[in-house]
């Protein structure tokens, strides 16, 4: 199994990417090699689907692959056109495409949008070879009891290949693993689950490919968040032994067999002399530990990010808090300390204590350190607007008037240099709408955008615990936060405690649970009611707000899409 990460629409690169794959799987003596789904144009690739030269092209690269494919058999994912377009898997042998499966299950729910492209297959694909007979399948077919696995299995499957391109979210690995254990047990088959791995805007790719043998036990799984080749070597003698003792079977195939002309059937011929191989150890990978795991995938999807759009750099604005120190780090890990910038930019609010904490972040991360007061430009801002602002009084105007002023500066930076603005907000600030259109959520790319801020605390610590010192200084985690853009400013005067605001949010953006049912979770009343109004008041600033990776089972964005108008009173 190759797990590999494309990038969407670079066909070519990722043309060139498969044959590497292959001539890899080919030292290594494989039989076949399985390629995630749609690897030749990455995924998702959106409304690209609806440019006829992009079906073309990537149909065009497909051939020039085959051609070189000889003494292997490769499944690659691409994108099939005959009348319609097919989510597909092309079987290749010997120089030649020897048949096509097209996806038949067509995902139409969070981030996932293929009926809007794609026909649906109907017929499963079995691959005779050499008497072993290997069914295909794509992702989302895997997921039903009763989908393609069951037919594939019912007309003598003992392999099914299964390629995907299944985003991550935190712990998602569990699930995909009792899932594949159930169809292999359930079948009495060995399910090869292959991966891709990578990001995407704002999705992720974590790999993370499997076997799973016909007792639904894991024999081989790959790395998380990077490129392999997974090989294992698939005991079929024992797919046979177990079906012999297994009458259910027998029973299925009654009802679930169908003809044998509602199946595709190809067949391959052994290309390597079984006798000459060397037996290898199947690739086993021990999964991370649950921060372990976010923290790897927010910076493979912001080197992906800003790779892949090619910017060589970033600029961040450093407050001295935990966020923009979070984000600071972790675009370090992605691109490199030399590529990262960091603009400490006080205002007479700002305390001493930032102003170090910012500093020494910067030493201890190694990065550029620039220093832009803004006191001159706001009190210059206050003079132009005091006619205007008379007899007012003082209010959130003057505070995010000192956001946007930043966001301005750290944006003609990035006109300037070239570097892309990385924006430090969290998923508790954003969900409430606790920050500045145009100030603080200026920026090209959100790295915690779905990250609450309890989460951020404990990535913190993780990142400082993996250096084996503070790279995050202490006193930055210790001290309340705060956004200091008037005197003694705290979070608190305006949010619940962290701790109480998370859970809430968790529930009510996250799980659609009700005001009622929140407040069964043990939170009071007049909080979650508060809490409801200023998510459901905040919709119109997240629209504006950056792109940033998805790490939950339900981010803003893709996940979640509510009206901004909308009279629907939540609470």
């Amino acid at each position: 199994m190759a797990q590999i990460n494309p990038t969407v629409g670079a066909i070519g690169l990722n043309a060139d990417k498969i044959k590497d794959y292959i001539e890899r799987a080919l030292s290594c003596n494989a039989d076949i090699i399985a390629f995630p789904e749609m690897a030749l144009t990455g995924y998702p690739p959106e409304d690209l689907l609806l440019k006829p030269g992009f079906i073309e092209n990537n149909i065009k690269y497909l051939n020039e692959i085959a051609l070189g494919v000889k003494d292997i058999t490769a499944i690659v994912g691409f994108v099939d056109s005959r009348e319609d377009i097919y989510n597909a898997a092309a079987v290749i042998h010997k120089g030649r495409i020897i048949g096509v499966y097209h996806k038949m299950y067509l995902p139409n729910y969070g981030v996932f949008d293929e009926e809007r492209y794609f026909q649906a297959g109907t017929k499963p694909l079995l691959i005779d070879f050499d008497g072993v007979v290997v069914g295909i399948s794509i992702c989302e077919d895997i997921w039903y009891p009763e989908g393609p696995t069951l037919s594939e299995a019912t007309q003598g499957a003992e392999v099914v290949i299964n390629i995907n391109a299944s985003p991550f979210h935190v712990g998602k690995w569990r699930f995909r693993e009792k899932m594949l254990a159930t169809r292999a047990a359930d079948n009495a088959i060995i399910v090869a689950y292959a991966n891709m791995v990578g990001g995407q805007d704002e999705l992720i790719f974590d790999g993370h490919c499997m076997v799973v043998n016909e007792k639904g036990d894991l024999v081989a799984r790959g790395s998380s968040f990077e490129e392999e080749l997974v090989v294992a070597d698939l005991d079929i003698e024992a797919v046979f032994r177990g079906r012999l003792h297994d009458p259910r079977r027998r029973k299925e195939r009654l009802v679930h067999g169908g003809e044998v002309e509602d199946v595709i059937r190809v067949a391959v011929s052994p290309q390597l002399d079984i006798k000459k191989r060397v037996k290898v150890s199947p690739t086993y990978t021990e999964p991370p530990e649950e921060t372990e795991e976010v923290y790897s995938a927010l910076v493979l999807g912001t080197r992906d990010y800003l790779t892949k759009n090619r910017f060589g750099r970033a600029v961040i604005g450093l407050s001295g808090g935990i966020d923009s120190s979070l984000t600071a780090a972790i675009a370090v890990d992605a691109i490199g300390k030399e590529n990262v910038t960091g603009v400490f930019m006080p205002s007479c609010y700002t305390s001493e204590e930032s102003r170090e904490d910012a500093k020494m972040l910067a030493e201890n991360l190694g990065i550029r350190f620039i220093v832009i007061p803004i006191d001159k430009i706001f009190n210059t801002y206050i003079d132009e607007l005091s006619e205007t602002f008379s007899g007012a009084g003082e209010n959130e105007a003057e505070e995010n008037l000192q956001a946007r002023i930043r966001g301005n500066l750290l944006m003609a930076l990035s006109n300037k240099f070239r570097w892309i603005v990385l924006t430090t907000g969290n998923k508790s600030e954003m969900s409430v709408g606790y920050s500045t259109l145009y100030g603080d959520t200026a920026g090209g790319f959100a790295i915690l955008k779905d990250v609450t801020k309890t989460l951020v605390y404990r990535l913190s610590k993780y990142r400082n615990i993996k250096e084996g010192k503070d790279i995050i200084p202490e006193r930055v985690l210790a001290k309340e936060p705060s956004a200091e853009l008037r005197a003694c400013q705290k979070d608190s005067d305006t949010l619940p405690p962290y701790d109480v605001l998370d859970p809430i949010l968790k529930a009510y953006v996250e799980e659609d649970r009700s005001l009622s049912e929140i407040v069964a979770m043990g939170f009071g009343l007049d909080t979650v009611k508060d809490v409801i109004t200023m998510v459901d008041r905040s919709e119109y600033k997240r629209r504006q707000a950056p792109p940033g990776i998805k790490i939950t089972r339900r981010a803003f964005g893709k996940d979640r899409r509510m009206p901004i108008t909308n009279g629907y009173e939540s609470r």
